[in-house]
Order: structure tokens, then sequence, then C-alpha cells
């Protein structure tokens, strides 16, 4: 008893199209087809269009910074 059968469905069609007529419905599809289009439009753009190059500075070389030799002099007693 869960499914709907054809008749279920043919009647909820006639309800639609007596609520928002033959004419809304038609003009609804066709603005939902030209939404389709533009969407479609410009996802094509983004592809096409090459992104510009940005350049990246390179990074100054890495010097080693010079450690003081460490003596045993230096090491405190405990």
């Amino acid at each position: 008893m869960g499914s709907l059968s054809i008749w279920h469905w043919l009647i909820v069609a006639i309800i639609v199209l007596l609520l928002f007529g033959k004419g809304r419905m038609s003009d609804f599809m066709g603005d939902l087809a030209k939404g389709i289009k533009s969407f479609k439009k410009g996802m094509a753009e983004d592809d096409t269009t090459p992104a510009p190059a940005q350049q990246v500075a390179a990074p100054p070389p890495v010097t080693p910074a010079a450690t003081p030799a460490v003596t045993p002099q230096d090491v405190p007693r405990a």
C-alpha cells in the first residue's frame, strides 16, 4: 500500500495544472532552462579563461649562522 499508483500521480498532476495553469508551467520550465544554460556557459568560461600567472619571489638563500666553538673552559662545573 506504500507505493503510489499511476492514478495517484495523475491526480497530483491535474491539481498542479489547476493551481499553476498551463502558461505558468511553461514559463517556469523556460526560465529553468535559461538558468541551466547560463550556468553551463559560466562554468565553460571559467574553464577556458587561464588564471593570471603570479610570479613568486624566491626566498633569500639561507646561510647557516656561525656558532661559537665551545671549549671545556666554557662549560660550567656542577
